[in-house]
Formats: C-alpha cells, structure tokens, sequence
C-alpha cells in the first residue's frame, strides 16, 4: 500500500490544490475516473454556454421585426455548432489529460476510486492511503423514480452534448436552470420542446416574478407543464411516450417525442466513493456533511463543491477549493460566504441573481427590516432603444443600513450587470457603493443603479 500526505479525488476544481500542496513538499496524488476537467469543462458550463450562444444569436434574429428590422434565417447547422462544442471541449479535456499523465512531480490514478476504510482508497485494484484527503467527485444527472424510465433511451446533459442530428422533438423532463438552458437552445434550432416541470414554478430557487418572466417568455416558443410530474414512459421504435399528471387536479396526459431529456437534478457521487466505510456520513439527498470549513464528520477528509451540494457551480468550487485548503493545510479557519457567490441561467431572457430572495429576507429579518425596489429594463434610455419591456432588476435591502441582501435580474446581459453589485456585496455591501459610482448614459448599467432609486416597504412576499 502506498501513502500520500494528501488524496485528491476529483480533477475539476480537486487540481486547483496540486500547486500549492507540492510547493509545501507534501507527497500528493490525484485520482480520477474521467473525463478530467471535472462537470464544468465535458458536460457543464463550458459546453452548454457554446451552444446557447448560438442560439442566443438566433432569438435576437427572431425578434429584430419588433426594431423594424426585416431578417430571415436561412439554414441553422446543428451538426456544426454541435462539432464546434466538442472539437473546443475535446482540445481542453486532451491537454489536461496529457498534463496530468505526464506529471513526475506527483501520482495520478485514472480510474473509479472506492473507500475500503479509514483514509483508504482502492483505485484500478491498487490500495492508497492519505493523511489528509480532499474529495471534490463532484455529482452526476439524477434520474427520478418513473415507471419504464430504465426501458426508454434518455437524454441527460451529458449525453445530450453527443447528439449529431438536431431532433425533432423533445420532451425535458425537469424545468430548473439546466433545463431552461436546454430548451431555449434546442427550440432555437427547431426542436418542438415540451417542459414537464414537478414544481409549480420554472428554476423555482429565483425569484418568483423572475420565474414567472421566464416562463411567459420560453411559453411563446414552447408548451409548459408546471405542477406536473412525469409518471410514466415507453418506447415505440423511435417514438416515446411519457405520461404526466397535472399534481392538483390528477388530469392526466400523454405527450409523444423523439427523444425525452431528464433534467430534474443532480445525485453527488459520494455514493459511489462508498465513503461510508471511512466514517464520512451523508445527507438525506446523499450529499456529504461538511462544517463550516468544509472538514467532514472523518477528520482530516475534507470536501467541496458539488459533492457537498451548496452552490453547485464552478465560481463556487474555486472559492471553495481556495479556502479548504488554508483550513486544511495552514489552520486559519475561514467560512464561505455564500451570500456574495452569484449564479446565472443562461436562457433567453437571461437570468442573474445573488444573495436573497425577497422571501429569505423576509423570513431572516421580517418585513420592517427591509426595502425593495424594482426597475424595468425601459425604465433606463438604452433599455428603451433596445425595446425591452420585460426585462426588469430587483433589490433587497436592509431599511437601516442600506446593506443589499440580494440582487435579481432577468433580461439581456443579465450575468455582466450583475457583477457590479457581486462586487459591493463582496466589498462593503452597502447600496452607497453602487450609487456614488458614475454610470455611463445612456448605458445599459443604468438600470443596476435604478432600483435603489425605488426602494419602498415590502409588501406581501411572493405577491
């Protein structure tokens, strides 16, 4: 048995520790089963993002008529923009791979990884042991109890990236960001898309007049199913069949397609690290248990990103990745704030968003506490050129302090307008440090100062 002063396992945000644990001449090694580069770089954010750019491109041509502009799309290459993705994911994924194969300074194992005990781990039928180990394996497409799933062919985000003709019609089983992702892309490129969604909202951890915006945008291009839940599917040939039933009423009914994509979640891989027989425990949804400084329930095992389910996206697990290591390693224990981690949902309208819901707020500090305002994308001179009279930004703030609690924002370039005020949450967190910052006019930035020029007492939350 070979032993480590340190175990990574995971080759996404897990290689951003290599660095710094051999410049401390610790004895590392690095285990992973593929792909490497981790979710973001084969399934998740970098793939996904090439191909809605292109679809991106596409809506702005659709609706161009409303700007007085007369345009036609001739020919739409799925096949092309698809081959791009990979081609752009497969030159990264090969050169990380080479690196890491090629690495003298430290060990890597490509393999599937299981614990056989206490800081033991088997890989490719070879035992190592760690001193400290940190686990970032990441999770993988949850697959939801519905009868005849395991008979049908799916689709989840993984293998959706593989196709190399653009279906006909598609049903998304699912309707969080990495669903609405996905059915803004493939309707673009003329798919008939149909969301079955359990929840009674779209991407139902934003705001809900948010939510709602979204819907009533995609529902122009797309049949929605709220409230709904897929309870059965089957295959005829080529042809599937799910079977939803609406959760209030019981109506049920059928919706046929070429292929049906599930996209209801994300299950962390900590089951398949069998990282039980280490004393490391779990959550209900399987998820494994962290402190406050992401050491688990074993001491000296520590873990991040979407393994242990908070904010699961890469920002995230870098920052993550970046403090476990100095609780680990040098013993200054710092907390994560993820009241300053923002996220985005690539759909069109574009989503943005960090810190608190109105109704978190609320339920955190009540009513008496805070201020809200909201501004409309035409409510700032460039949003009005543009025609935009949907689009709107929304803050949270503390009545006393002027401290902003959270920013929300659904429209065009909604994740870069949102970095303005991600920088004043991370800084003071005062609204006084947007406010007193010149904003060019007529710019689009004008509508993240407008808000705060709205502020007023909360009303009833989620009215």
């Amino acid at each position: 048995m070979k032993e480590y002063d340190i175990i990574i396992i995971g080759s996404g945000s897990g290689t951003n520790l290599i660095e710094d644990a051999l410049s401390h001449n610790k004895t590392v090694a690095l285990i992973d089963r593929g792909p490497v580069g981790g979710t973001c770089l084969n399934v998740g954010c970098i793939p996904t993002k090439m191909i809605v750019y292109p679809a991106d491109r596409i809506m702005e041509i659709r609706e161009a008529k409303k700007l007085g502009i007369s345009a036609e799309i001739r020919e739409i290459d799925f096949t092309a923009i698809m081959e791009r993705m990979r081609t752009t994911v497969r030159k990264s994924h090969d050169h990380i791979q080479a690196a890491l194969e090629k690495a003298e300074d430290f060990d890597f194992y490509f393999g599937e990884a299981h614990f056989t005990g206490d800081y033991t781990v088997e890989v490719n039928n070879t035992t190592v042991k760690g001193k400290t180990i940190f686990l970032a394996s990441g999770a993988r497409p949850l697959i939801p109890q519905i009868k005849g799933i395991e008979t049908i062919e799916y689709l989840t985000n993984d293998t959706a990236l593989r196709l190399t003709s653009r279906p006909e019609s598609m049903v998304i089983i699912g309707g969080g960001y990495i669903a609405a992702e996905f059915a803004h892309f493939f309707e673009a490129v003329g798919t008939k898309v149909t969301i079955i969604q359990r929840n009674k909202r779209l991407v139902p951890e934003e705001e809900p007049e948010v939510s709602d915006g979204l819907n009533s945008a995609l529902s122009r291009r797309m049949a929605i199913h709220t409230n709904t839940e897929a309870i059965e599917v089957r295959q005829t040939g080529r042809v599937t069949t799910v079977t939803a039933r609406e959760r209030d009423s019981g109506k049920q009914r059928e919706i046929t397609a070429q292929h049906v994509l599930i996209a209801a979640g994300r299950k962390s891989n900590a089951d398949v690290l069998m990282v039980g027989n280490s004393g490391i425990k779990t959550n209900e949804q399987g998820y494994i248990i962290v402190d406050d400084f992401f050491e688990t329930t074993k001491k000296n095992i520590w873990a991040f990103g979407d393994a242990i389910g908070k904010k699961m996206f890469r920002h995230a697990a870098n920052q993550e990745a970046e403090l476990v290591w100095h609780n680990a390693i040098h013993g200054k224990k710092s907390k994560m704030n993820y009241l300053t981690v923002p996220h985005a949902v690539f759909s069109w309208p574009e989503i943005a968003s960090v810190g608190l819901t109105e109704d978190q707020a609320v339920k955190l500090m009540g009513k008496q506490e805070l201020l809200v305002g909201k501004a409309m994308y035409n409510d700032v001179a460039r949003g009005e050129a543009m025609m935009e009279t949907e689009g709107f930004a929304k803050a949270i703030v503390h009545r006393k302090s002027g401290k902003i609690l959270g920013y929300h924002i659904i429209g065009p370039q909604a994740s870069v307008l949102i970095q303005e005020v991600v920088n004043a949450m991370a800084a003071d967190g005062n609204l006084w440090s947007v406010a007193k910052g010149i904003h060019i006019h007529p710019a689009l930035s004008e509508v993240v100062l407008k808000p705060f020029g709205k502020l007023e007492e909360v009303g009833t939350p989620d009215s």
